[in-house]
């Protein structure tokens, strides 16, 4: 059981990194992503939707959908887009049970220490027969600096994925290899390095930069029924149905 010195501790290592990132940062709008062409059909087919700390990079469509976010220079930025915006973490949302149809949480349970407390909440707010959308990284075996250094708890061994989905009452129905990570570490390293010792220069860069390139060259998402073959694969995306 994670004790709650270790959770508050964490939890305001992603505050304060995750502040400063979106303070500086420009937002990012969905359809620019390769997750679109899944999230479209999937948005157009739910009217109530949720997407757990999207930070500026939000998957979802921002108009008409609900975001819960730890960072308050994300929250607005999303609310003057247009967006419903509320200051809760993926532990603890604010919500009635069996709210939203859709619920997207991109990159965010690996960085809470009791996950199993997100997921309950992720499966508590999602109505039975309604969608989760979920990212994490995988295989404890490829941990970098970068993972520390950008607040993650972990990465998960598939199994364990699966096991954990299965309890909270989640099937996967597809799933495709995903992520946006540079595959350098020597790049890796380097931005750190810019974030930690030069960061206006940095977020000029990223802004300008990086972030234009990765989502101009982003590969289509290849996704296939069920648990693809995780093996190799660094970050995975599901589409998973809360059963009844």
């Amino acid at each position: 059981m994670p004790s709650p010195d270790t959770e508050r501790r964490l939890r305001e290592h992603n505050r304060r990194f995750y502040d400063a990132l979106w303070r500086d940062a420009r937002l990012v709008a969905p359809e620019r992503f390769n997750t679109w062409p899944i999230v479209a059909p999937l948005a157009a087919a739910s009217t109530r939707r949720l997407e757990v700390a999207p930070g500026l990079r939000p998957r979802l469509p921002i108009e008409g959908t609900c975001f819960a976010d730890i960072s308050l220079p994300a929250l607005r930025a999303l609310h003057e887009a247009g967006g419903e915006a509320v200051h809760a973490l993926v532990s603890a949302l604010p919500f009635g049970d069996a709210a939203f149809d859709l619920v997207a949480a991109m990159d965010i349970v690996e960085h809470v220490d009791d996950d199993e407390a997100a997921f309950a909440e992720l499966a508590r707010v999602c109505a039975p027969g309604g969608c989760l959308l979920l990212s994490v990284p995988l295989h404890m075996s490829a941990w970098t600096p970068f993972d520390e250094f950008v607040g993650h708890r972990r990465r998960y061994a598939p199994e364990a994925l699966l096991a954990l989905l299965t309890r909270h009452g989640f099937e996967i129905e597809r799933s495709a290899a995903h992520g946006m990570q540079p595959s350098s570490s020597r790049l890796l390293d380097l931005g750190m390095w810019f974030l930690t010792h030069q960061r206006k220069r940095a977020m000029w860069w990223y802004n300008r930069v990086g972030m234009p390139l990765s989502v101009r060259f982003q590969a289509p998402l290849d996704a296939r029924p069920g648990l693809i073959d995780v093996e190799r694969v660094d970050t995975v995306l599901l589409v998973c149905r809360r059963t009844g």
